[in-house]
């Protein structure tokens, strides 16, 4: 087995209102992603999804706090690193971040070949300015952007080509692991595709060694990821390879939420779509036991009663009381 590029070890973030109130986002997360794997992530709305996001980047400014855990890529623990060290040994070079909606988080008075020539400022002080715009011209046309981009600004571009030029601009050092948080939403079904050939094209060339996509259109993993992780109300509650979540979901949230949404897959086209009943918990005050179990029909009075741990079963980890081979056959009964 390949050794894994990024080790997150039970990762606790939170962010503190006013009110000094703790928002458990992330609570006890862990997970292993290897050099040369995709891992998405989803979930409902509010689910912890982009919080772990900022956490691996190492992103805590007020209101989101570091709770305790470690983040390790390729061996280095990142948590350990001052914010100095972490901004230039770590950011763009070891890990980079696609932020949600991307196609704003370009400064609209600055042309594009600015951003490039402040990140090589920054981590290539050695290059000269015509070597930099060299650099950037090469990656862009293999990236299938055309060079005037360089010297056009934001405003200029098209909402698929501004969302090509931020990944272009964030995997320009060529970083180990690439965390894209929701690259596709407010795209078209065309512009969708465009990102999704260029992830697969980032891999392919090297650029990027692994990548960690992030969604709430779980279909859309199908066609991307190795691997699919279920986050409910900031932990990990089920795991597995893309095709046995997409079609053999094990935990109850999992099938609930494939059920919930149009899957255009073989298959899957003509299963019925239902609701999941009522909202996910209020994370200030985290339920002692299953965090799903008040909207799970099949939750009893020990679902409840304490915290409910991991269950691993060969390439499947779920967190459920309850054993995959008993849910399965009442998922079959239904």
């Amino acid at each position: 087995m390949t050794s894994p590029i990024l080790t997150v070890n039970n990762l606790k973030t939170y962010y503190r209102t006013r009110l000094k109130e703790h928002v458990y986002a992330v609570d006890g997360v862990s997970f292993e992603l290897e050099k040369g794997k995709t891992l998405g992530i989803a979930g409902e709305s509010g689910c912890g999804k982009s919080t772990l996001a900022l956490s691996l980047m190492g992103f805590y400014f007020a209101p989101l706090h570091f709770g305790g855990g470690s983040i390790m890529i390729d061996g280095t623990d990142i948590m350990k690193l001052n914010q100095e060290q972490l901004r230039k040994q770590v950011l763009g070079r070891e890990i980079a971040y696609i932020p949600q909606a991307a196609m704003n988080a370009l400064n609209p008075t600055l042309k594009i070949i600015r951003f490039i020539e402040d990140i090589m400022k920054e981590h290539r002080p050695e290059l000269k300015r015509e070597s930099v715009r060299k650099m950037a011209e090469e990656r862009f046309h293999t990236l299938g952007l055309p060079p005037k981009v360089l010297d056009s600004f934001p405003s200029e571009l098209s909402g698929g080509m501004k969302q090509r030029t931020v990944i272009a601009i964030s995997t320009i050092l060529n970083p180990k692991v690439l965390i894209a948080d929701e690259p596709t939403s407010a795209l078209d079904v065309t512009s969708q595709k465009a990102v999704i050939r260029l992830m697969k094209h980032l891999l392919e060339k090297g650029y990027i060694e692994s990548l960690v996509f992030i969604t709430h259109e779980l279909p859309l993993l199908y066609h991307v990821t190795d691997d699919i992780m279920i986050m409910y109300a900031g932990e990990i509650v089920e795991r597995g390879t893309a095709e046995e979540m997409i079609f053999n979901p094990v935990h109850p949230y999992t099938k609930k939420l494939m059920g919930s949404i149009i899957v255009p897959e073989a298959g899957m086209k003509e299963h019925k779509l239902t609701a999941i009943p009522g909202t996910p918990p209020n994370l200030k005050k985290v339920p002692v036991g299953c965090r799903f179990a008040p909207r799970c029909e099949y939750a009893h009075e020990e679902c409840l009663q304490g915290k409910i741990n991991i269950r691993e079963e060969e390439d499947r980890v779920y967190r459920c009381i309850i054993d995959s081979h008993t849910l399965k056959e009442w998922y079959k009964n239904e």
